[in-house]
Formats: structure tokens, C-alpha cells, sequence
């Protein structure tokens, strides 16, 4: 955990740096030699430290992979290669079980993780770069090169250029109009500051409840091989975000997950305490994962669409950062021997708490990525303004209040008008 915090830090500078796909196989490499070296090499300091630098080969891996998927998609796709890596990881967990279940020692489980990452090295250089980053570096002799592939690849790279050159112009206009502005003026908005605490909110009670249910897929009285495919298979309904994203929203979705998740954990904790039905239990506490886990797919992408151009990246590693630190918390507060009613507390609250948060943050499906802050403080969100409200209550009550006295004056005019004629 503490390399994935490490690589979450320094990840994408490299790679804005010397390129995506420079650090992918750089990455892929490392993490290979480190899998292979751990097989030969069963030492308890060695394997912390190997376990450290995997942690950040794979956080560069992983960045690399979903920024090279979203910035080689049109953009109406760029909601499906996260979608389609998010399932290629639960897969890789259910075959995690398969690995662990056939062999018997160390060495061959080792192995059997390494060797297959070496026999697959030389694909990885097939993998094109971003684009993007290739025409601000102005690398045109590469891009002519993919240009001459084919005519498919030609023109589609010309329609990915044409939305990146927009977008490049449109950052290039931003960076000149705000050149005297820094980077700690935009934090000074209130609009940012909150958006910023309602998304590293969420991180951390994702990563809480998703590892945490990880660690502890033992200790629910089930087969442990079991738990573990079943585990990685719960994860696999995240195929179908895509469509439910396009019915419901960002937020919408990102609230009805957060409040499964949490209603899941706490089903669990409940039927543990008063029932003994180990299936259930850990049925219920993989729904929850199984919400957390599409809850942190779509705050990649929901990320994105909260913050600024200008600021757009340092919010995100702000945001990742909290993730990490929550993951790191787990890991070392982990319960042993149990799932402990706190932990499970702590797994169920988390997620309804940022259910509720998810109101302060706008709807951004189908609307424009915001360039400036104050895009950001024009974009709508839910309002409740009590002094609205006061003024509709005494609006509607007012002439309530009128009537009667009307009522009054015109039965008192009655009363003197019967007088003067007895």
C-alpha cells in the first residue's frame, strides 16, 4: 500500500514527463523482475521491499492503462475502457484463486504469477502513445508514422487530433489569459474546496470498505479459494456501467451505490451477530463490495468532470492520495482472526455519509468539461436555501391571514348596520 501511495504521487508526473507508454514498459519490467526475483528469494525483508516496488509499478501500470484507453476513445467511449479494465482486474482476481488452488509451494506460486508477465514484455511495445501527449511535445514524426499504418488508422487519428487540437487550443487560450494567476488562487474558491472534501471523502470510505472486505474474504466461515473467485466475480457486474450511467448520472449512480454498499455491509454485520449463515453473510458483504468497487470506477471519470482544466490534474492526485492514505489506514488497522463489529461499522458508514454528500456535487453527464473555476460555479447543483423557502411559506399563508380579516371587518359592518335600524 505504501508503493501504490508512492506511485499515485509520482506516477503521473513521470508520465506527463517522458510519456505513457515509456512508463508502462518500464513499469511492466519491473514488475516482472520483481515477481520473478520473490519466487528465488523467500526473505521477509526482501519481500516487503519487492512488495513495495510492485505496489508502484502497479500504480504506474494502472495510470498508464486508463489514460492511453480514454485518450486513444472518441468521446463518447470514454466511459468503456475504464469499464472493460475494471473487469479485466476482477478477472485477474478469480484466476488469482485458480493460481493459488493448483499450486504447493511458494516458489511455483510465484512463478506462476511471474512468468507469464516476462512471455508477455514484447506485446507491450506494440502499444501505441497518447497522442495527446505526442502532439504537445510536437513528436509529428511519430504521429505521421501511425497516420501511415492504414487508412483506418488515419482517419481515425485525425478525428482524435481534431478533438485534441480543440482542446489544446482551448488550454493554450486558458494558460494566457490567466498567466499571472497561480495554481493556490483557484483553491480559494469555495465551490472547489467543497467539491475537493466531498470526492477525497468518498475515496477514503471506498478504500476502506473495499479492502477492508478484502482482507477479511477469510473470515467469513467460507472455503478461502472460494472466497477468493467469488470475490473477483463479484466485481464483474461493472460491465454494465456504461449503460447505467447513460440512464441514471454520475451522481445519481454514484449515490445508489454508495447506499448499497453501506446497507450491504451493515445486512452482514447484522445476520453475523444473530444468524450463523456464512454464505449470506459473505454474499452481502460482496454485494457491498461489488458497489464500491463501481462507485470508485465512475469517480475516476466523475473526477474529471468536477475540476477544472487548470487544476484539473492536482485535484485528482489530491483525491487519489486520500484513497491511498485510506487504504494504508486499513491495512495497518485490518481486523485479525474477524470481521469486529467496528470495522464493520466503520465499512457501513462510511459509504451512506458520501451517499448524502453526493447532493452538494452537480450532475455533469452530457455537459462540457469546466476550463475555469467559474465554469465550475455555473454548473447546476441542488439548492436548498431556507430563506426561499421561509418566503414561499409566508407567501402562501398571507392571504389566509387577509381573508379573515375581511371576514371580520364585514361581519362587524353587519353588526352596526342591524343596530341603527332597531
Amino acid at each position: 500500500m505504501t508503493g501504490l501511495l508512492i506511485g499515485s504521487i509520482f506516477g503521473g508526473a513521470l508520465s506527463d514527463k517522458y510519456g505513457k507508454k515509456v512508463l508502462l514498459v518500464g513499469s511492466s519490467v519491473l514488475h516482472s523482475v520483481v515477481a520473478l526475483l520473490t519466487a528465488f528469494l523467500p526473505h521477509a525483508l526482501f519481500y516487503l521491499s519487492a512488495r513495495c516496488m510492485a505496489g508502484i509499478a502497479c500504480c504506474a501500470v494502472h495510470i498508464c492503462t486508463y489514460s492511453l484507453g480514454v485518450e486513444w476513445s472518441l468521446p463518447k467511449y470514454r466511459i468503456w475502457p475504464t469499464t472493460l479494465l475494471s473487469f479485466i482486474f476482477s478477472l485477474g482476481m478469480m484466476a488469482l484463486a485458480a493460481v493459488a488452488y493448483l499450486t504447493n509451494s511458494w516458489m511455483q506460486f510465484h512463478l506462476a504469477l511471474a512468468l507469464p508477465q516476462i512471455l508477455c514484455l514484447p506485446l507491450y511495445f506494440s502499444i501505441p502513445e497518447s497522442p495527446r501527449w505526442l502532439l504537445l511535445n510536437k513528436k509529428t514524426h511519430v504521429l505521421e508514422d501511425y497516420r501511415s499504418r492504414s487508412p483506418e488508422d488515419r482517419h481515425y487519428l485525425d478525428l482524435l487530433l481534431d478533438t485534441v487540437g480543440n482542446e489544446c487550443q482551448k488550454t493554450n487560450n486558458e494558460e494566457t489569459d490567466n498567466k499571472q494567476c497561480s495554481d493556490f488562487t483557484h483553491f480559494k474558491s469555495s465551490t472547489i474546496v467543497l467539491r475537493l472534501f466531498v470526492m477525497s471523502f468518498i475515496g477514503v470510505a471506498s478504500a476502506l470498505t473495499y479492502y477492508g472486505i478484502c482482507f477479511s474474504v477469510g473470515s467469513f466461515g467460507v472455503d478461502i479459494y472460494l472466497a477468493q473467485f467469488f470475490s473477483g466475480l463479484s466485481e464483474s457486474p461493472s460491465l454494465f456501467l456504461p449503460l447505467l450511467l447513460a440512464r441514471w448520472g454520475r451522481r445519481s449512480f454514484s449515490m445508489a451505490s454508495l447506499l448499497l454498499s453501506g446497507v450491504g455491509c451493515l445486512l452482514s454485520l447484522l445476520i453475523s451477530k444473530f444468524c450463523d449463515i456464512p454464505a449470506l453473510v459473505m454474499a452481502l458483504a460482496l454485494l457491498g463490495k461489488l458497489c464500491v468497487q463501481a462507485t470508485t470506477c465512475v469517480a475516476l471519470l466523475y473526477g474529471i468532470e468536477l475540476f477544472p482544466t487548470v487544476i484539473r490534474q492536482k485535484c485528482v492526485g489530491l483525491v487519489s492520495l486520500c484513497y491511498r492514505v485510506g487504504c494504508i489506514v486499513n491495512a495497518v488497522v485490518a481486523p485479525k482472526g474477524g470481521v469486529s463489529l467496528g470495522a464493520m461499522i466503520c465499512y457501513s458508514s462510511g459509504p451512506i455519509l458520501g451517499a448524502g454528500l453526493c447532493l452538494l456535487l452537480p450532475e455533469t453527464s452530457g455537459i462540457p468539461l469546466p476550463d475555469t473555476v467559474q465554469d465550475c460555479e455555473k454548473q447546476p447543483r441542488l439548492k436548498l436555501e431556507l430563506g426561499s423557502c421561509c418566503a414561499q411559506w409566508s407567501t402562501n399563508h398571507k392571504p389566509k391571514k387577509e381573508h379573515a380579516f375581511t371576514k371580520a371587518k364585514d361581519l362587524e359592518s353587519q353588526l352596526e348596520s342591524s343596530a341603527i335600524s332597531s
